[in-house]
């Protein structure tokens, strides 16, 4: 059963399409659409960079930090959980 994703969840995921979209676009034609829409070097362009480049972290740091999911329960590593018998 997958969980409800979160406002900030949704959001972080969006931005991140946005910029791997945007980047695939610059890879494989040149083409920035983030600078073809806002001008190139605008302010609210970069504005659009960090808020991705702060989506990307955001969602590093949830992918790490679930509890249960993350890497620190990966067979080996110590966890906070009892062992069950």
């Amino acid at each position: 059963m997958m969980k409800k994703m979160s406002g900030m969840h949704w959001i972080g995921w969006i931005l991140l399409v946005i910029g791997g979209l945007n980047w695939g676009l610059v890879g494989a034609f040149n083409y920035n659409l983030v600078d073809s829409i806002f001008g190139e070097g605008s302010t609210i362009g970069r504005i659009i960079y960090v808020l991705v480049g702060l989506a990307a972290l955001w969602m590093i740091g949830g992918h790490f930090m679930k509890k249960g999911d993350g890497m620190m329960n990966k067979p080996g590593m110590p966890t906070d959980r009892e062992p069950t018998v």
